[in-house]
């Protein structure tokens, strides 16, 4: 299960997805939504709840990614995708600067990219390597300033959930 919070037009919403195959049931702010979605190209979906069948166009914008806009059915949506334990790891990092910090792969996905290398120098919130998971790149950050001093992962590795991708002293 991931769980996410979506910012659209100011609005904050909570977001709880499972997905097993083409199976994908939402949970947004307490309603669920039992759904089939098919990808036949990328960043195009068609997505059945009911007897509706809705084509979507999603597609990453803003900084790093973490901004969707949305197309459906005429309407276009800029989706802002914040990750709940990601920001208040990053929030609350100035408290613990002593010790080790493992960035942790929170879901089973591939290795997209390395943002930097082992010795280099961080700041909190800095990304530190890309995973995807159920076709959505999601960027792994700096929990607090350090250097790296390990990467326990390269491009085109899966990884599982729990997996320490990265170490920063």
């Amino acid at each position: 299960m991931i769980k996410l919070r979506a910012d659209m037009n100011g609005k904050q919403h909570d977001i709880k997805l499972v997905r097993s195959d083409k199976a994908v049931t939402a949970e947004i702010d307490g309603r669920v939504y039992e759904m089939e979605a098919g990808n036949p190209e990328r960043g195009d979906y068609l997505i059945r709840h009911g007897n509706q069948v809705f084509a979507c166009r999603v597609e990453a914008s803003g900084k790093q990614g973490s901004t969707l806009a949305v197309s459906v059915r005429g309407a276009d949506y800029a989706i802002q995708i914040i990750d709940p334990k990601r920001s208040r790891g990053v929030q609350s990092a100035g408290g613990h600067d002593r010790g080790s910090a493992h960035i942790v792969a929170s879901m089973p996905g591939k290795v997209v990219r390395l943002m930097v290398e082992v010795g280099s120098q961080v700041e909190a919130g800095a990304g530190i390597v890309v995973v995807e998971a159920m076709k959505m790149q999601n960027e792994m950050k700096a929990p607090k300033a350090g250097v790296v001093i390990s990467l326990n992962a390269t491009p085109g590795a899966t990884v599982n959930a729990g997996d320490v991708l990265a170490e920063i002293e």
